[in-house]
């Protein structure tokens, strides 16, 4: 991901940091873009090397804070991107909660035993008077280690940028806990909601729980700005979106804020922007998949991320097409999506995760057309205003 007041990203040794030493970063455009301040998946080869060096599958490297260090600092190293984000994955919270989570190969995550009864929601899980800190130090505290270590390494490869903490949404945490796939059973998540209502509303408020003290411990571990991930918000429709999901995004936004006023929130509801106007009353940045009308999706003072389509950066469009993309075919793209959006409070992003196949090099340009064009446009928009 990449900034300049648009901004990019791409993907200690106290128990909290202060507001001094979080603040004090060199490069604090995305912040500043998600505050609305006027300014002026891993397809690296080194990714796949390391793996196969330490011999450990996405979800192994999980468990190992210095894995995590090496894969969140490797962008970094390769990118001018404006902020880091932390290596990890949403269905973490469902291995805190004691529930097994699986990457056989070729099929993606899987949640091998979902609840298969509402019962199992009392039976299997801990109560909602679990989730608290010390809940989440001891379920979670390598995720915690790696946020303190990342911090560090940071500063130790002077990368004075910003690191995002992020949780997937509890009604994605539903999704999966009920279904085990986002493939095989599309359809489970709102049939739990229509038949179990009061295990459904039981179980998104210890979630929503969960996610509240499982962020905040990350910003008391040094993360500076937080993204909730709604992952399968193309599962819902829009009615039980407003009356499942919205309330515990709003909370969380809320108790946020309140424990950490000065934390930007980030929300990305995906598949379901149709919720992004309301998000945009509690969250400081609101994310546009790639199904949105660029042109209608600015609502009030709300910062907005995305909505690059990462197909832009695979070098052959198609696998039997002869067309490529380069450097100039990013660069007239980045040109729109900036021309679409205005370069003031956009933090420049993709619409969806990167897949694999996207070239390091498009992507490299990707973030240097952000940087050079967006400037380009702030600085003509000051000319202009002076004559």
């Amino acid at each position: 991901e990449a900034t300049t007041e648009t901004e990019t990203v791409v993907e200690t040794t106290t128990e909290t940091t202060t507001t001094t030493e979080r603040d004090a970063l060199e490069n604090d455009l995305l912040l500043r873009a998600a505050k609305g301040e006027v300014v002026s998946g891993r397809h690296l080869p080194e990714y796949a090397a390391y793996k196969k060096k330490v011999g450990r599958n996405f979800l192994e490297l999980l468990r190992h804070p210095e894995d995590v260090v090496e894969c969140t600092m490797q962008p970094l190293r390769r990118y001018d991107v404006d902020a880091a984000i932390l290596f990890s994955d949403i269905l973490v919270l469902l291995e805190a909660l004691g529930i097994d989570v699986t990457m056989p190969g070729g099929v993606g995550i899987q949640v091998p035993q979902p609840l298969s009864d509402p019962k199992e929601v009392t039976e299997r899980l801990p109560g909602i008077e679990s989730m608290t800190k010390e809940f989440v130090a001891d379920k979670l505290g390598h995720v915690l280690a790696s946020v303190e270590q990342i911090i560090a390494q940071m500063k130790k490869e002077k990368k004075s940028i910003p690191l995002i903490g992020f949780s997937a949404a509890p009604w994605t945490l539903l999704f999966y806990m009920v279904g085990g796939s986002s493939r095989k059973n599309p359809d489970i998540g709102m049939k739990w909601l229509d038949e179990h209502p009061e295990e459904s509303t039981k179980l998104l408020e210890l979630l929503t729980k969960l996610v509240v003290e499982y962020m905040s411990a990350q910003v008391e571990k040094g993360a500076h700005i937080l993204q909730v991930f709604e992952a399968m918000g193309m599962m819902i429709d829009e009615p039980h979106f407003d009356k499942f999901a919205m309330p515990c995004l709003e909370t969380i936004a809320a108790q946020l804020k309140e424990r950490h006023p000065g934390i930007p929130l980030m929300v990305f509801s995906r598949g379901a922007c149709f919720a992004n106007e309301k998000l945009s009353q509690h969250y400081n940045v609101v994310t546009m998949d790639g199904d949105v009308t660029r042109t209608t999706e600015r609502t009030g003072d709300v910062s907005v991320q995305g909505n690059y389509d990462p197909k832009e950066l695979i070098l052959r469009k198609k696998d039997d097409d002869t067309s490529l993309n380069s450097a100039a075919t990013v660069r007239a793209s980045v040109k729109q999506m900036l021309t679409d959006l205005g370069p003031q409070r956009l933090i420049a992003n993709l619409g969806e995760g990167l897949g694999g196949k996207e070239s390091p090099m498009l992507v490299k340009a990707f973030v240097n057309a952000i940087h050079e064009e967006s400037e380009q446009m702030i600085s003509s928009a000051a000319a202009a205003a002076t004559e």
